[in-house]
Formats: structure tokens, C-alpha cells, sequence
């Protein structure tokens, strides 16, 4: 496991509970990671989803994804994640999408799931496992809830070079980050679960040109709104956040890798 630093669940809760789920919200659209529905299609289509699949969303947030495979794919999911408002405001988006036939959401741990073995046919993830304070931990829960054949696909915010240490601290603390695995790294996690990875791609590319559309939306678009609710201090916090994971990306420092991998039968 990478040095982990002292952040804990509690700390994203209190992110995504205050301001900070607002202004990701605002910036990456209820979506909130890289990318926004192009890259939850990607996803989609990587795994094959198929009608009356159930799936299982780790770390849900919003409940975007979910909405989005659920009225394309037909499939059924399950969102889990452990912050309450997050939970609450994915509640309501999904009656008012009419899709909560389709869509539940549980309040819950995903290094300690509130679920039976061989549940789900697909346990899925977008950029939120960087959160999490043992990825080893929550592998072996993927694997467990998954039935045999089943599917994880994910992507996550990773190491892929060299990264100076004050620089990763700085990385962190924006975030809230107890760790991010390295590329190679979740690969290995996956492998050491009992997966079988059948797709790993670097995405840092992509990534960073993300972050080349959030600057100006940041500096720009967003300023007057940022400032109004949240003051000049949250301003300079968003700025710098945006341009600092911005620089580490084009340096092929951080970025996003892409997994695809299976629960042998």
C-alpha cells in the first residue's frame, strides 16, 4: 500500500456534506467526475451491460451514473455510499426522474458492504475509490458481493509518474485523499482480490484535458457564483485546486486509469 496520509471517511463526509459537493457539482455536473456522461457511457460499454443486470454503484454520490445505466440499459442498481446528503439528494433525483423502480440507494461502508455474497452481477465505480483508506480492502468486498462471472469496472484518480513528496501532500490535502493507488498498483490490488483484469488503460490524457475545461470554468464562468455563496476564500481554495491537478496531469504525475476485470466462475 502507498504511504497513507491522515484523512479519514469522516473527513469526505464533512467535504460532501458542505460546500465542496456543491462546487463539484457545479463544475463536473451531477455527474461529478471527469469527463461527466461520456465517460460513464464509456464505461457502460466496456462492461457490456445488459438488460436486467443488477448493478452495484460503489461510492454513488448524486446517483447520476446510476440514473444514466438504468434508463439506457434497463439494469437494476444499488447505490451505496456513506454520506448522508449525498444519499438523500440522489433519493429525490431519481423519484423525479421517475427511475426509483429501477434505483435504490443504501447508506453504507464499502470496505464493509450491508450485502450478501455473489449479489450482484456487475459492482461498479467512477473516481470516487480514492477516497477510500484501504483499497485492498475494498477489492476483496467487490469480489465478494459479485457473483461468479460477474464484472468490475471502475475508474479512479491515480499515481502514473513521479510525484514529488510535498507536492502529493498538497495533492492530498486538497482532496481529502488518505492515498491514491498508482496505476500498476490497482492492477495489482484487483489480481490479489481473486480478479482476473481484463482491461487496465492509462487515461491521463484525457484526464488533464478535463481539467483544461474546468480552469476557465473555475476562473471565469463560475467566479461570480462561487464568490457569492461561498466567499473569496473557497474562490482562491477552487482555483488553486483546479490549477495545481491540472499541472500534475500534464506532467503525467496524476490522472485516471480505467479497469475492467472479472470474478472467475
Amino acid at each position: 500500500m502507498p504511504k497513507r496520509y491522515d484523512y479519514t471517511m469522516k473527513d469526505v463526509q464533512e467535504v460532501y456534506d458542505g460546500p465542496g459537493g456543491l462546487l463539484w457539482e457545479a463544475v463536473m455536473s451531477e455527474q461529478i467526475h471527469s469527463g461527466a456522461e461520456r465517460t460513464t457511457e464509456e464505461l457502460a460499454q466496456a462492461l457490456g451491460l445488459q438488460k436486467g443486470q443488477h448493478v452495484l454503484d460503489v461510492c454513488s454520490a448524486l446517483g447520476a451514473p446510476a440514473r444514466h445505466i438504468a434508463k439506457k440499459y434497463g439494469v437494476k442498481v444499488t447505490g451505496l455510499d456513506m454520506t448522508r446528503t449525498m444519499n438523500e439528494k440522489a433519493v429525490q433525483r431519481t423519484k423525479e426522474a421517475g427511475l426509483d423502480s429501477l434505483i435504490d440507494f443504501v447508506e453504507g461502508n464499502g470496505m464493509d458492504m450491508p450485502f450478501k455474497a455473489n449479489t450482484f452481477d456487475v459492482v461498479w465505480g467512477q473516481e470516487a475509490w480514492c477516497y477510500v483508506t484501504n483499497k485492498d480492502q475494498l477489492a476483496a468486498e467487490c469480489f465478494r458481493v459479485l457473483k461468479p462471472g460477474g464484472k468490475l469496472g471502475f475508474t479512479d484518480w491515480v499515481i502514473t509518474g513521479k510525484v514529488e513528496e510535498d507536492l502529493l501532500a498538497k495533492l492530498y490535502e486538497s482532496m481529502s485523499f488518505p492515498y491514491m493507488e498508482t496505476y500498476e498498483g490497482w492492477q495489482g490490488v484487483l489480481k490479489k482480490a481473486g480478479f482476473k483484469v481484463l482491461d487496465a488503460q492509462d487515461q491521463t490524457e484525457d484526464y488533464a484535458k478535463c481539467f483544461d475545461e474546468y480552469k476557465p470554468m473555475v476562473e471565469e464562468k463560475l467566479k461570480p457564483t462561487i464568490i457569492k455563496n461561498f466567499g473569496e476564500d473557497l474562490f482562491g481554495f477552487a482555483t488553486g485546486l483546479v490549477n495545481m491537478w491540472r499541472d500534475a496531469a500534464h506532467a503525467h504525475k496524476v490522472g485516471r486509469g480505467f479497469y475492467i476485470a472479472e470474478k472467475p466462475k
